[in-house]
């Protein structure tokens, strides 16, 4: 009797693989951010022709400009975020899903927007926000969306370099500070306004 076929890529072995020789290696070491990355198949947010890329070490693109970025950006920024169950968290999704993927079940509610419909918002009550994607400039609208004492975890664009970054509002502004540098996906929507010279 001739066996099953086998998948082209074992994902549950490259998931496994990703754990042991990408996070672990790098300080990720917090047990429920490895369950969860192990737990969420990140091939299901990449295109069909991507799937066999989906646990590289580096960002993946999603098409239209979009990117999926690598095991490690988003396994460093749950370990800063430190999401409870008491948290109304707030993602900018960079397109893939992946993000709002991870903190779902860990986190008290998650609403996911595009970075253009973050900026369109009032006044809120969110008590994290996460940005899936680096930027130049974190809108004063985001600020408005975070309640007093809420944390931001983000990827902040500082000379072309990209740092992860964590924060806090204060007074209806957001304080930043640059952490690890790392390669994150830079959000075009959160660049600065292009000064004219001669």
């Amino acid at each position: 009797m001739a066996s099953a076929p086998r998948p082209l890529t074992d994902f549950a072995a490259a998931r496994r693989a990703m754990i042991d020789s990408q996070l672990r290696t790098s300080g990720v070491n917090e047990p429920w951010v490895l369950a969860r990355m192990a737990a969420v198949p990140r091939e299901d947010f990449v295109p069909e022709g991507a799937k066999g890329v989906a646990y590289i070490d580096r960002a993946v693109p999603l098409g239209g400009g979009a990117m999926l970025a690598a095991p490690l950006v988003h396994a460093r920024m749950l370990a800063e975020a430190k999401p409870t169950p008491a948290d109304r968290v707030l993602v900018i999704d960079g397109g893939s899903g992946y993000l709002p993927a991870l903190l779902d079940g860990v986190a008290g509610s998650v609403t996911a927007v595009s970075p253009d419909e973050a900026l369109k918002g009032r006044k809120g009550d969110y008590t994290l926000i996460m940005i899936d994607g680096a930027a130049e400039q974190v809108p004063d609208a985001l600020a408005r969306r975070l309640a007093e004492g809420g944390r931001i975890v983000t990827g902040v664009v500082e000379d072309g370099v990209t740092r992860l970054a964590i924060g806090s509002a204060s007074g209806g502004t957001i304080a930043l500070l640059p952490l690890a540098e790392i390669g994150i996906p830079r959000l075009a929507a959160f660049d600065k306004p292009k000064a004219w010279s001669f």
